[in-house]
C-alpha cells in the first residue's frame, strides 16, 4: 500500500486551515469576559470568541493572579470573525456601544484595572481606524470616551472553566445558592446592572440589551 496521501485526503486535512485563512481576529476588553463572550457569539459572521487575558507583563497568568491585580492584564476576549460577513470596524463600533465607555475604573460592579475597557490593535491602520471609531462614538454620545486603543500584545486563554460560561450546564456555588453556570451568569449580569447602564448610555444604539 502506498504511504502517499490521496488528493482527497489532503483536501480534508487542509480544509480547516483554509477556513481559518478566511478569518481575522479582534481583541477587546470590556469588563467581565463572560459577558463580552456571550454578546459577540451572537453576532453573524463571528466564528469564535475566547475569554482570556492580555496587556500584562506576566506570562500565562491565572485568573486569580489577574483579578488580584499587579500583572497589568485586562480580562479580554479574542473575537475570530469572517471579514466577508462583518468588518472589524463594525465589531469595534458594536463593542463600544456594549460597554460603559465613560468609566475608567472598571465596568459596572467589577472594579479595578483588570476590568477596564480597551481595544487592541496590531497595525498602524487598525490603530487609526479604531481611534476614528472611538471619536465618532464620542461625538454620538456627547461624553468623553475613556476606552483606549492599545498595542496588541500576547493573549492568554483563560481556563476551560471560563469558556462559554453563559451557556454551561455545570453547577457552581454562588451567593444565590447552587446554580448552573448559565443561571449564575444571568443572575450576575442582572445584579451588576450591565444592560441597564449600557441602555442608559446608548439607548437604541446598544446592540445587545434587547
Amino acid at each position: 500500500m502506498s504511504n502517499r496521501l490521496s488528493l482527497a485526503a489532503l483536501a480534508v486535512i487542509a480544509a480547516p486551515f483554509a477556513a481559518m485563512a478566511d478569518t481575522d481576529v479582534l481583541t477587546v476588553a470590556g469588563g467581565c469576559f463572560w459577558c463580552v463572550e456571550a454578546d459577540f457569539e451572537k453576532v453573524k459572521g463571528v466564528r469564535e470568541v475566547v475569554s482570556g487575558f492580555t496587556g500584562g507583563t506576566v506570562e500565562n497568568p491565572s485568573y486569580k493572579q489577574v483579578v488580584r491585580g499587579g500583572t497589568g492584564h485586562y480580562e479580554a476576549v479574542q473575537i475570530t470573525f469572517d471579514p466577508s460577513v462583518i468588518s472589524r470596524a463594525q465589531l469595534v463600533s458594536m463593542f463600544l456601544r456594549s460597554v460603559d465607555v465613560t468609566d475608567p475604573g472598571g465596568q459596572f460592579c467589577d472594579r479595578g484595572q483588570s476590568y477596564a475597557t480597551a481595544i487592541f490593535a496590531g497595525t498602524k491602520q487598525e490603530t487609526e481606524q479604531a481611534k476614528g471609531i472611538v471619536a465618532k462614538a464620542q461625538a454620538q454620545l456627547g461624553q468623553k470616551v475613556v476606552t483606549p486603543v492599545l498595542p496588541e500584545s500576547a493573549f492568554y486563554a483563560a481556563g476551560p472553566e471560563h469558556q462559554d460560561y453563559y451557556k454551561s450546564t455545570d453547577r457552581v456555588i454562588t451567593r444565590f445558592g447552587i446554580k448552573k453556570k448559565s443561571e449564575a451568569y444571568k443572575l450576575y449580569r442582572t445584579a451588576c446592572g450591565r444592560d441597564q447602564r449600557v441602555k442608559e448610555l446608548w439607548g437604541s444604539a446598544a446592540p445587545f440589551t434587547g
